[in-house]
């Protein structure tokens, strides 16, 4: 027997389990979006995709010493 065969994880043979039922979602669909709310998100993805934010700077102590 060749060693890649060994090698092989075999988690990755077995079918993978069925999605759970409480991602699919039940009830009333999301009311649509009126004009002016599509409007209003157009404009204000335009700006933030315009628009560079600063970089926070990073913590220079470890979390736990922070607090």
């Amino acid at each position: 027997m060749s060693s890649t065969r060994r090698d092989v994880d075999h988690a990755l043979a077995y079918p993978e389990p069925p999605a759970s039922p409480l991602w699919h979602r039940h009830g009333a669909k999301a009311r649509p979006l009126t004009d002016a709310q599509k409007r209003r998100n157009r404009e204000l993805l335009d700006i933030a995709q315009r628009t560079t934010r600063p970089r926070t700077p990073r913590p220079t102590e470890p979390l736990a010493e922070a607090s």
